[in-house]
C-alpha cells in the first residue's frame, strides 16, 4: 500500500494592485453623524459652564450692560468675597454635616441589608425586605412631603439639621440595596463557603471578604448618594427655616433681592458650591467608572 504525500500550498502573495481593488470589508465605516453629536452635545454643556465661570469675575454694574459670553475685561473677585462674607462657611459646613450624616449610615446600613438578602435569599422574611427595597423606588421624593413633614413635627425635630438626615438615609437607602445586592450576589459562592470552613462569621465574612470585593460598588453609591443629598433642595425649604439651617442649595437664595437677582454672585456661589463635587469626583473617578461598567464586563 502506497501513501501520496502532498506538499503544503504556499500563501498567496497579495499583490499592491489587488489591494487597491479589493479593500478591505471589515474596514469600520467612519460615524460622522454619531461624532457630529457628540460635538453639539460637547457645545451644549460646555457653554452654560465657560457662561458661568465668567460671569461669576464679572461687576454686577457692568453684567447686563455686557455680551453674557464675553470674557469680562476686568475680573474681579468681588462676587467671591461678597458670598463668603455671607455666611457662605456656615451653608457650607450645614451640607457637609447633612451629606456625611447622611451616606455614611445609609451605605452601612445598605451594605448589610444586601448581604444579608444574597446571603439569606431562601429566608422569606429577607425576600420579603427586598420587595419592600424594591418598592421604596417607586415612590418619589415629592410623594412623600407632607407625610415626612407631619412625622418630623411629632418627632419635634423641625428646623434641625436632623430633620435632614433621617428622610435622607431613608430616600438613600433601596437604590443603594439594590446595587450592593447584584454586586454581593456575583461573588463565587465557594468564597464564603471557604471563609466558613475557616471558622469566619458571618460578620467576619462580611466585612473581609465581601467588603473589598465590592469597593467599586460601595463607592459608586456613596458618591451618587453624596451629589443628590449635596444638591437636595426641597428637603431643606420644607424642613428647615432659620437661616442658620440653610444648606448651599437653599441659601442661593440670599443673594435673591426684592427688585432683581445679583446674578454673579448667585453664579460664584454656583462655582464654590461645585468645586467639592468636582474633588470627589477627581478621587473617585476610576472606581466610580469601574463600578458602573462592571456590570458589562461580565
Amino acid at each position: 500500500m502506497t501513501t501520496t504525500l502532498t506538499e503544503p500550498r504556499q500563501p498567496q502573495k497579495v499583490t499592491h494592485r489587488e489591494r487597491q481593488r479589493h479593500p478591505r470589508r471589515t474596514a469600520r465605516r467612519r460615524n460622522w453623524a454619531g461624532g457630529l453629536a457628540g460635538w453639539l452635545w460637547l457645545v451644549v454643556v460646555a457653554v452654560p459652564l465657560y457662561w458661568t465661570l465668567i460671569t461669576s469675575f464679572k461687576a454686577k454694574s457692568g453684567y447686563y450692560a455686557s455680551n453674557p459670553l464675553v470674557p469680562p475685561r476686568d475680573p474681579t473677585l468681588e462676587n467671591y468675597r461678597f458670598v463668603i462674607e455671607s455666611d457662605f462657611l456656615r451653608y457650607f459646613l450645614n451640607s457637609v454635616v447633612v451629606t456625611a450624616g447622611a451616606v455614611v449610615p445609609a451605605v452601612v446600613i445598605s451594605f448589610m441589608a444586601a448581604y444579608a438578602i444574597v446571603r439569606g435569599w431562601r429566608m422569606r422574611v429577607l425576600r420579603a425586605m427586598n420587595g419592600l427595597f424594591l418598592m421604596g423606588l417607586a415612590i418619589p421624593l415629592q410623594a412623600t412631603v407632607i407625610p415626612v413633614y407631619l412625622i418630623i413635627i411629632k418627632m419635634h425635630l423641625y428646623d434641625n439639621l436632623l430633620a435632614l438626615i433621617l428622610p435622607s438615609i431613608a430616600f438613600a437607602i433601596p437604590l443603594s440595596v439594590l446595587v450592593l445586592t447584584n454586586f454581593i450576589r456575583d461573588v463565587p459562592k465557594e468564597l464564603f463557603d471557604s471563609m466558613k470552613v475557616d471558622g469566619a462569621t458571618e460578620w467576619t465574612t462580611l466585612w473581609r471578604l465581601a467588603a473589598p470585593l465590592t469597593r467599586p460598588a460601595i463607592l459608586t453609591v456613596t458618591i451618587f448618594n453624596s451629589l443628590t443629598i449635596w444638591n437636595g433642595f426641597l428637603l431643606p425649604l420644607i424642613l428647615t427655616q432659620s437661616p442658620d439651617r440653610r444648606t448651599l442649595p437653599l441659601a442661593l437664595w440670599s443673594f435673591q433681592g426684592q427688585y432683581g437677582v445679583n446674578v454673579p454672585a448667585v453664579l460664584a456661589a454656583v462655582v464654590l458650591t461645585t468645586l467639592p463635587v468636582l474633588v470627589l469626583y477627581a478621587f473617585g473617578r476610576r472606581q466610580l467608572l469601574s463600578g458602573l461598567t462592571a456590570g458589562f464586563s461580565r
